[in-house]
C-alpha cells in the first residue's frame, strides 16, 4: 500500500464488510409517490365562522390604537368619530389610514364621522352615498 492509498483510506476509510447485496431493496418495498389531492370545493373561499367586527366610539385619540389592534387581529371596525373635536378626528381617520395601509386593508366612509376599516381578510362589497342631494 502506497502513501496516496493510506492517505486516501485515511480520508474516506472504505468498509471491506460492505455487502452490494443489503442495498438492494425489492421494489414492492418503495413507497408509490403520494398524489396530491384536489379540494373538494373548487372556487369556493372558507370564510371563518369568527369573523367578527367592533364598533368604536372613541373620546380621545389614544384609543386610535384600541381600533388599530382588533384590525390586526383581522376584524373589522366602524368607528364613530362625533364625540372628537374636529382636530383630534383627523389625526385619527390619519392613524387608521397608515394602519389599515399597513395591512393591504380598507377604509371607508359610512356616514357623517363615520369610518368603516376593514383587514385583508374581509370583503366590502358596494358604497355608500353620501350626498343628500342625488335621488
Amino acid at each position: 500500500m502506497g502513501v496516496l492509498d493510506k492517505m486516501k483510506n485515511f480520508i474516506a476509510p472504505v468498509d471491506d464488510d460492505y455487502d452490494e447485496e443489503e442495498l438492494e431493496v425489492e421494489e414492492d418495498e418503495i413507497a408509490a409517490p403520494v398524489k396530491y389531492e384536489q379540494p373538494q370545493t373548487k372556487g369556493v373561499t372558507k370564510i371563518a365562522s369568527d369573523t367578527k367586527m367592533v364598533l368604536f366610539e372613541p373620546r380621545s385619540f389614544d384609543e386610535a390604537e384600541e381600533v388599530a389592534k382588533h384590525l390586526k387581529e383581522r376584524r373589522a371596525a366602524v368607528v364613530n368619530l362625533h364625540r372628537l373635536q374636529r382636530e383630534y378626528a383627523q389625526r385619527t381617520i390619519d392613524f387608521l389610514t397608515g394602519v389599515v395601509f399597513a395591512l393591504d386593508g380598507t377604509i371607508q366612509k359610512i356616514g357623517h364621522n363615520v369610518i368603516l376599516c376593514t383587514p385583508k381578510s374581509i370583503a366590502v362589497h358596494g358604497e355608500i352615498s353620501l350626498d343628500s342631494d342625488e335621488e
